[in-house]
């Protein structure tokens, strides 16, 4: 995976609102139809906290929906200019490599 790409995933699935961890590993999972499998939890927690220090997220301790203490994680102002920067970057790149794939004719 490109490098970067992990923290655009996660903060895409935060835009919608606050998840736990689980669930945000769960929700990359199917929506990319389980082509993408998420990484270790430990490396998972580490992008995280990550985010967290840049203010990109917040973190909230919660319960969830089978009732178990969980980290609720939620984007935050500051996380969506990043969001948006990274996501405009993926396009284009993802645009660049398809014209190079399958030139006109």
């Amino acid at each position: 995976m490109l490098q970067g790409t992990r923290d655009l995933l996660i903060l895409r699935t935060l835009l919608p609102g606050p998840r736990y961890g689980h669930a945000i590993a769960k929700a990359i999972e199917f929506n990319s139809e389980v082509v993408l499998q998420v990484w270790s939890t430990d490396h998972f927690i580490r992008r995280c906290h990550r985010q967290i220090k840049r203010s990109w997220i917040s973190v909230k301790e919660g319960t969830s929906e089978n009732n178990r203490r969980s980290k609720f994680y939620r984007l935050t102002a500051k996380g969506r200019r990043p969001l948006d920067l990274e996501t405009r970057k993926w396009d284009k790149l993802a645009g660049t490599i398809a014209r190079i794939l399958r030139p006109a004719e």
